[in-house]
C-alpha cells in the first residue's frame, strides 16, 4: 500500500482549511490490514504520526474505539477523559492538544479503519462538524476501497496470465516429449508427472527444461 499512503499522506497535507473549518488543526489515519489490526498510514503533522502510533502500541485511544465499535468518539476536552484513555490523554496533552476526535472509515458495514482529529484547545465539535468529518472519512473510505478492488483485480489477473503461461509451457513440453518418444500425448504428460515425481521437481520446472531443452528425458 506504498503508493496509497503516499497519495493519502499528501492528501492531508492539503486539508488545512478544512481543518480549521472544523476547528481541529491536524488529522492522522489509521487503516486495518485483512485480520483487524489496525496500522497508522497517514498524518499530517509528525506529532499526529506518533500520538497515532502511542494508540496503536498502547492499545488505547479514540481511533481504537471508534474502529471497534464503528461508532464517533467525540473528545471536546481531554483532560477529562483521563478515566478511560489515561495514557492516551495523557500523551496527546503533552503533545500539545486538548481536544480530539475520531470518525470511523466505513462503507455499509465494513469498516476499514477511523480518521483522528487533534485540536489544541477544548473544543466542541457540533453536529455540522461531525457531518464534515465524516464526510471526509467516507471519501478516503471510498477511495481506499476502490484502491484495494484494483490490487486485488491486478493480482487475479497476474495469476491467471501466469497460470495460462505454464499451460502453454506444459503442452509444449506434451507435444515434444510426444514426439521424442513417439507416445500419444497423454502418455507423455504421464512420462512429465513421473519424471518430476522422481525428482522431486515441479511439473513446470520440468516442462520449461524440456522446452528449452535442457532437460532430457528417455524411455
Amino acid at each position: 500500500m506504498t503508493d496509497l499512503a503516499a497519495d493519502l499522506r499528501e492528501t492531508f497535507v492539503q486539508l488545512a482549511d478544512t481543518l480549521v473549518v472544523l476547528g481541529v488543526r491536524t488529522a492522522g489515519l489509521v487503516l486495518a490490514d485483512p485480520h483487524g489490526t489496525l496500522t497508522m498510514v497517514a498524518a499530517s503533522e509528525e506529532q499526529t504520526r506518533l500520538l497515532e502510533l502511542f494508540q496503536l502500541r498502547n492499545s488505547e485511544g479514540p481511533c481504537l474505539d471508534c474502529q471497534r465499535d464503528a461508532e464517533p468518539m467525540l473528545c471536546p476536552d481531554l483532560a477529562r477523559v483521563h478515566g478511560r484513555w489515561p495514557k492516551f490523554a495523557r500523551e496527546a496533552e503533552n503533545a500539545g492538544f486538548r481536544s480530539a476526535y475520531a470518525l470511523p472509515m466505513r462503507l455499509r458495514e465494513e469498516v476499514i479503519g477511523a480518521l483522528s482529529l487533534f485540536g489544541t484547545r477544548p473544543a466542541l465539535l457540533d453536529d455540522e462538524g461531525v457531518r464534515l468529518g465524516q464526510a471526509l472519512a467516507d471519501v478516503a473510505t471510498i477511495g481506499i476501497l476502490h484502491h484495494r478492488l484494483l490490487e486485488r483485480q491486478e493480482i487475479i489477473t497476474t495469476q491467471l496470465r501466469t497460470a495460462l503461461n505454464s499451460r502453454v509451457i506444459i503442452e509444449q513440453a506434451k507435444g515434444v516429449l510426444a514426439e521424442r518418444l513417439r507416445v500419444s500425448v497423454g502418455d507423455a504428460f504421464g512420462v512429465l508427472r513421473a519424471y518430476a515425481r522422481s525428482n522431486n521437481r515441479k511439473i513446470l520446472a520440468v516442462a520449461t527444461g524440456i522446452v528449452d531443452r535442457t532437460v532430457e528425458i528417455r524411455r
